[in-house]
């Protein structure tokens, strides 16, 4: 399927293009954007791409870095011939050999999915912080405008006790670093940590998103997350099986509004600084989630069936999870405009032609 030709993609990227940013940083500028097959990353390819169309005296060039020519080509096949579209075919932990100037650089290459974390830690750690230095030390010597790294609220690790006030930017929990898990969240501290010495050494103009439950358009169905299953099951017509009491909560962001914040933070953010990027007015439960995403398609008689409880104790439980604080990137002007509904109904409707 081409989701560029979705009317809901199609909706999805105007909106994005015609967001109050100061798109006029971009003009004539080129941007390298790593990772360029992955959810987010490809949004941010199209958006830009859609910013051509509408508005040309702002139009920057796009490097969409990947690994897969095949699956990229398939990807942007609507794009393909375009001449401010251009892919470079490596691994971004090997130095890139990019010789024209070079503006902005948006780092999205790296494993998401909990899958990866056990099956391949060193392909979850590698483009994280050898990838990070190869980018970075590219941006140094290119004296290049903005670099944006894609982290995660990962990095914020486990807190005990809970706490009570939603987590800000400065606020660490502990991560143990010989959990099966750590790989990621490890690596996206290192990332991080990178950044901040090539920005304080060398004065790289580096800024940092922690994403957290970000779903929308193109999503990977495989993916072992959660709300992934949920919507595969959807479209497949299966009842959804809860394997948790489905108490734990998460704040969920939709892919639209993900990548206007993206830009935001790459284009107005303060250098130096991280930002979180949550919808928290998006927050619900897993079992509210199922709930609501079968009720959204009743025709498709999706049920929702919740794990035995066998005595106390027995049911499997999730981590709850905390809240994160938005304070820092609403301050920018970002504002989250899609319901967890609005949201979920829209990525079904584009598996579901």
């Amino acid at each position: 399927m081409n989701l560029r030709r979705h009317p809901v993609v199609e909706e999805d990227l105007k909106r994005i293009a015609s967001a109050a940013l100061p798109w006029g940083d971009l003009a004539g500028a080129t941007v390298l954007i790593t990772g360029a097959n992955g959810l987010v990353a490809a949004y941010l390819v199209e958006a830009l791409l859609q910013r051509n169309e509408q508005e040309p005296a702002t139009a920057s060039k796009v490097l969409a870095l990947v690994r897969d020519r095949a699956k990229a080509q398939a990807r942007f096949a609507a794009y393909v011939d375009r001449p401010d579209l251009q892919f470079i075919i490596q691994d971004v932990c090997e130095p890139l050999p990019i010789r024209e100037p070079l503006h902005y650089i948006i780092h999205a290459a790296s494993k998401a999915s909990p899958s990866h974390f056990s099956a391949n830690p060193v392909g979850t750690l590698l483009p994280n912080v050898l990838g990070t230095y190869q980018l970075l030390e590219l941006a140094r010597r290119r004296q290049t405008r903005g670099f944006l790294f894609l982290s995660s609220g990962e990095v914020y690790g486990r807190f005990n006790p809970p706490p009570i006030q939603a987590i800000a930017e400065d606020q660490f929990g502990a991560l143990d670093p010989l959990d099966p898990r750590a790989c990621y969240g490890e690596a996206k501290r290192a990332g991080e940590a990178l950044c901040l010495a090539w920005h304080r050494q060398y004065g790289v103009p580096i800024r940092i998103a922690r994403l957290g439950h970000t779903y929308g358009p193109g999503m990977d169905l495989s993916d072992e997350r959660v709300f992934a299953d949920f919507v595969r099951r959807i479209v497949q017509r299966e009842d959804i099986v809860l394997k948790s009491d489905g108490s734990a909560s998460r704040p969920f962001c939709y892919l639209a509004d993900a990548t206007v914040g993206l830009l935001t933070v790459l284009l107005k953010g303060q250098g130096g600084a991280a930002y979180n990027l949550v919808n928290d007015e998006a927050v619900i439960c897993i079992k509210d989630l199922a709930t609501l995403l079968a009720g959204l398609f009743p025709e498709r008689g999706v049920r929702v069936i919740l794990p035995e409880q066998k005595g106390p104790g027995s049911s499997v439980h999730w981590n709850p999870g905390c809240p994160v604080a938005t304070n820092r990137i609403r301050q920018l002007g970002w504002q989250p405009t899609t319901s967890v509904a609005s949201g979920f109904r829209r990525t079904i409707l584009t598996y579901s032609q």
